[in-house]
């Protein structure tokens, strides 16, 4: 005892010179420094475990940052996602209404374009109906008559191909459902099975869409 009250006097008389001198008197003083030492190496250890605890709050903190920006980036790709698509969905839209309007310039005259087929008709019919043989200058009125049909079935024709309808007179060539109407189907020597060997009323195309088909007779095997 003699010996930890000398070296505790030690320790302390260079800070604590009062109490290295009451130690000398008093064990009891010895005690009561020690104690205080004790509480003062707990106090330390407290505030370790403190600083400790507090090195872990914030790794916690972060990890919780962490899934908290993982949860948003998620919420942000969705909205990206959902995003592009109303995009595609309206490119889409426009598309389909800008295609709507160019075929309602291009098809919208096909309700009148069909009244004047049938007056192209008749013009042909006209025209084939004048025996060749009577035009002649012996018969100026008939001649005059018959060139002011044909003038009038070309200039109608000018006017049908500016607007993109076109004459279908298919003899010869395939025989094609989206174009033709077959009247009847005979057989024919020479004639390739399948081809059209008759037009009975021309057909016509506006802007690459059949319009009227046309009526037609077609070769079949013997």
């Amino acid at each position: 005892m003699a010996a930890v009250a000398q070296c505790v006097r030690g320790a302390l008389r260079p800070r604590y010179p009062l109490l290295s001198f009451s130690l000398r008197t008093s064990p009891r003083l010895l005690c009561v420094a020690t104690q205080q030492k004790n509480t003062g190496q707990n106090l330390e250890e407290d505030q370790s475990q403190i600083h400790n605890e507090q090195k872990v709050e914030p790794s916690s903190a972060e990890k919780m940052l962490a899934e908290e920006k993982a949860k948003l980036e998620e919420q942000l790709k969705e909205v990206t996602d959902k995003y592009k698509r109303a995009l595609a969905d309206a490119e889409n839209v426009r598309q389909r209404s800008q295609k709507l309007v160019e075929e309602a310039k291009l098809y919208g005259i096909q309700s009148f374009c069909k009244d004047l087929l049938e007056v192209a008709d008749i013009l042909e019919k006209a025209t084939e109906s004048v025996p060749k043989e009577e035009i002649k200058d012996e018969n100026p009125h008939l001649k005059s008559l018959y060139e002011g049909l044909v003038m009038t079935e070309v200039q109608i024709q000018k006017v049908f191909k500016k607007h993109g309808l076109l004459r279908l007179n298919p003899v010869g060539a395939k025989f094609d459902p989206y174009e033709h109407e077959a009247l009847f189907h005979a057989p024919m020597e020479g004639k390739e099975p399948g081809t059209i060997a008759l037009v009975s009323k021309i057909g016509y195309k506006l802007h690459g869409r059949t319009l009227r088909p046309a009526l037609v007779g077609v070769v079949k095997d013997a």
